[in-house]
């Protein structure tokens, strides 16, 4: 149960993070829109806090949260504001992916050589 409600409140983080950033840049428009900025990323810091505290390790909470706050970024903001989503970007989505994954995989490798010495 305890694996559930850390990536639940993870899934929060990300969805807090990504309505921040979305209303940030509506806030530019709209100022009254800099209030769900601040909301969102007082949200996500709250839940991530709770994340580490269940113990999740740093860098795969922070992996996890960050590649996929900045990949839905890009894609809500391409279909909400229609901006350009170029290769470029697109490529960087994807390093990010990797690094989240080469994290992710060597955290596992970590804590089975840990368990057998």
């Amino acid at each position: 149960m305890n694996k559930i409600k850390i990536w639940l409140f993870l899934a929060a983080a990300i969805a807090f993070e990504v309505t921040g950033s979305l209303s940030m840049k509506a806030g530019l428009d709209h100022p009254a829109w800099y209030i769900l900025t601040a909301i969102g990323y007082a949200g996500a810091f709250t839940f991530i806090i709770f994340v580490l505290r269940l113990g999740m390790p740093l860098g795969v909470s922070y992996g996890n949260w960050a590649a996929s706050g900045v990949a839905l970024t890009a894609i809500f903001s391409m279909q909400i504001f229609g901006e350009p989503l170029t290769l470029m970007m697109i490529g960087g989505i994807v390093l990010i992916i990797l690094g989240v994954l080469a994290v992710e995989l060597g955290s596992h490798t970590s804590h089975k050589k840990q368990e057998t010495v």
